[in-house]
């Protein structure tokens, strides 16, 4: 059996993240086939021990959990302030899950239904409920259906998720419908705000991207561009004179600062400041897309046959396919005027070649598309047994890049040092029968109510401090940024 995994998004109205969701599903039809859902609930519980904390960043989990997985204690994994356990109709048929689910409730623990229905089942545990989670993959045949939910749902002062908001028309109907948080492809990326309102073509900074996609910049140009703009200006020094750097001396020129950095360095640091809006704040969901993709295609590049294209050019492929959005302007005109390769630009234009199946394997893995997933790693020939590990490696790369760029943007003196909180309960393991075991303690279904008390919240400790870095750093041949790059500046 192999297992696919993907983190998706859930945001407010105000296109804030709220949570994320993940999504298990095998290559044998999901944890719905019952002869696979007793295996797939010890893969699940290893998997969500190993790999919590990288995942959900402090953010709270939505995970469904099947009457297998509620027996061997898996939520017990998450604190109660850090996840809401998610339930099919499976579990709701099911009298011992359902007394389970009773107990999570006492305990503190949030609890939603996927795809309420207008029946008794579902009223009878309506006083458990906090979320309903809506379909919108087929909205028009269930608009009205829909708009009755939610309206009971605020009677009862319950909020409303609608998830696979895959389109514009959907997402118009969720906003209409007076939804509390949406899910989907089209949330994750399109809905974004749009980043540069500039002429795109004339702009200062865009002719500065232009110039490093170049084979052999120009850094007397670069120096130049650079120079016209204070605030790059302000952040390349800062960057450079910073502990990551642990120059003798300070650097007190853009040239100098452009040969300590390199090339590939200083590609992905224009690429991201490129994010800045116009409240002078980074989008942290469009970041991340762009980021998670880069590492995902440049990833799983060397496990694919046949590949036409080098790490760092899949890489850029990955970057770059947000430029349209960043831009504000068709992603055909953008990429005209960048010097990346022909195979890359028809892969994000035409999903054309083995490039295109790659991008659009990145694409299906983010939109949860299993059938797909599995066709196209047949193509490219990738193992599936690795893409679920690779996807949350990219994951944690992404995570860490971002919390020590945020260090770089704002300044270490505008942020308070926090130790980063584990969002798993303490000393959380699985047992030789597959039980998730805390201080050998599970909530069996006889035992009594007072008994089912998880352990108190234990703060973690702060990461150890990093190693200094090197003199100057070294040229990369595709700008990829080690994990430590972004510290201390």
């Amino acid at each position: 059996m192999q297992k696919y995994v993907v983190r998706q998004p859930i945001k407010d109205l105000n296109q804030q993240i709220f949570g994320y969701e993940v999504v298990f599903q095998d290559d044998t039809g999901g944890l719905s086939n019952q002869t696979q859902d007793r295996n797939a609930a010890d893969l699940i519980a290893d998997f969500l021990l190993q790999n919590g904390n990288k995942i959900f960043e402090n953010k709270i989990a939505f995970i469904t959990f099947t009457p297998n997985l509620l027996f061997r204690n898996v939520p017990k994994i998450f604190k109660q302030n850090q996840l809401v356990i998610q339930i099919d109709d499976n579990v709701i048929i099911h009298p011992l899950a359902q007394n389970i689910i009773h107990r999570y409730k006492k305990q503190n623990y949030k609890i939603a239904v996927n795809d309420f229905q207008f029946a008794p089942r579902y009223f009878s545990i309506m006083d458990i409920i906090d979320y309903i989670r809506l379909d919108f993959r087929n909205i028009e045949s269930n608009l009205t259906s829909f708009r009755n939910i939610v309206r009971t749902a605020k009677g009862f002062q319950k909020k409303c998720i609608a998830y696979g908001v895959n389109t514009k028309k959907a997402y118009d109907l969720a906003v209409e419908l007076e939804v509390d948080y949406m899910q989907g492809s089209y949330i994750a990326e399109d809905v974004s705000k749009k980043v540069n309102r500039i002429e795109y073509l004339q702009g200062n900074f865009f002719q500065l991207v232009v110039e490093l996609t170049k084979d052999e910049p120009d850094l007397h140009l670069v120096e130049e561009l650079i120079a016209r703009d204070v605030s790059l200006t302000f952040s390349l020094l800062k960057m450079v004179n910073s502990a990551y750097f642990a120059l003798r001396h300070k650097v007190t020129s853009i040239m100098q600062s452009l040969v300590i950095l390199g090339l590939g360095q200083l590609k992905q640091w224009v690429y991201l400041l490129s994010f800045k809006q116009d409240d002078d704040n980074l989008p942290e969901d469009l970041v991340k897309v762009s980021l998670l993709r880069a590492n995902f295609c440049s990833e799983l590049l060397p496990h694919a046959s046949d590949m036409p294209i080098s790490k760092s050019e899949a890489y850029l492929m990955g970057m770059f396919s947000t430029l349209g959005l960043l831009m504000d302007a068709p992603l055909e005109e953008v990429l005209d005027e960048l010097y990346i390769a022909d195979e890359v630009k028809n892969a994000l234009l035409k999903g054309e070649g083995r490039c295109g199946q790659l991008y659009e394997l990145v694409l299906s893995y983010e939109k949860a598309d299993w059938k797909k997933i599995s066709e196209l790693a047949d193509t490219l020939e990738i193992p599936k047994n690795i893409m679920s590990q690779v996807y949350f490696e990219c994951v944690e790369t992404v995570n860490n890049i971002w919390n020590n760029l945020m260090l770089s943007y704002h300044g270490e003196e505008n942020i308070p040092a926090q130790p980063s909180e584990s969002i798993l309960s303490k000393n959380a393991h699985l047992s030789e029968d597959g039980i998730v075991d805390q201080e050998a303690e599970t909530i069996p279904m006889q035992q009594e109510e007072n008994k089912d008390a998880l352990p108190q919240e234990e703060p973690s400790l702060s990461n150890e401090e990093k190693e200094p870095a090197q003199e100057t750093a070294q040229s990369s041949d595709g700008g990829f940024m080690p994990d430590s790059f972004w510290e201390d500046f």
